[in-house]
């Protein structure tokens, strides 16, 4: 578990994915990919590993992806196999946010 800073960019360590930190808590965060911690982006990846089964809903690019109380917000940079999720709680696609009405 580590505390994430908005700007930090992470790496999976079972497939292409790689984030960039948007919006974090101020506590510690697992951040997992494919059922498996983030890395650092200097980190390279594990030849020979691949998302664990429940984690492989694979991730798109430019897209947004939040916790359940919103206080965890990655941007997605490069799509892979694996799925976000902290600790074993799924991240979700941010919506779009609705357009107030001209009346």
């Amino acid at each position: 578990m580590a505390v994430l800073k908005p700007g930090t960019r992470l790496r999976s360590a079972v497939c292409a994915t790689t984030v960039m930190v948007v919006k974090a808590p101020g506590d510690d965060v697992d951040l997992r990919c494919g059922g498996v911690p983030m890395r650092a982006i200097s980190e390279q990846r594990e030849d020979g590993q691949a998302p664990s089964a429940p984690h492989t809903n694979g991730t798109q690019r430019g897209k947004r992806y939040v916790d359940e109380s919103g206080a965890l917000e990655v941007l997605c940079n490069e799509p892979g196999e694996g799925s976000l999720s902290v600790g074993d709680a799924a991240l979700e696609i941010k919506g779009a946010k609705p357009l107030p009405s001209s009346d």
